[in-house]
């Protein structure tokens, strides 16, 4: 077992959007490739979906549904990739990536290898985006009771 410090204990582990006691969504800032990627990390150092209470697993998952649909309606991506795996950092995150039919590994998972080059403008336009998609995630979590 690793005695390294958890990173998503460290700091937020991104571009924080919103925080709640439970939980934070960040927009991960370390892949350029993949601008539209979202994490909901629990802000408690558990490993497991299971450590969580009802509730709480329910307060979460709405959480990674309320990213999920901000995606979709500002952005139109091709397809919504959500993932929780945890064996690389074993603390309770969800990635809520926006596809998109031209990025470099489509269809496969962004971990997979490269499969083309993805257009500079697409990119940039796509970056150009998210201030204004953070902001609106923002907006939508101010709204959860």
């Amino acid at each position: 077992m690793s005695t390294a410090p958890c990173p998503l204990c460290h700091d937020d582990a991104g571009l924080l959007v919103h925080r709640r006691p439970l939980y934070r969504v960040v927009r991960v800032t370390d892949t350029l490739a993949h601008p539209a990627f979202y994490r909901v990390i629990v802000n408690a150092h558990v490993a497991e979906f299971s450590a969580l209470s009802a509730a709480e697993r329910v307060a979460v998952m709405e959480a990674v549904v309320l990213v999920e649909q901000a995606l979709l309606r500002e952005l139109s991506p091709t397809k919504v990739n959500l993932a929780s795996l945890g064996n690389v950092v074993p603390h309770l995150h969800w990635h809520v990536i926006a596809r998109f039919a031209d990025d470099a590994q489509f269809p496969a998972p962004i971990w997979a290898p490269a499969v083309r080059e993805r257009e500079p403008a697409r990119l940039a336009a796509l970056q150009a985006q998210l201030p204004a998609l953070d902001a609106a995630l923002a907006r939508a979590f101010d709204h959860l009771p």
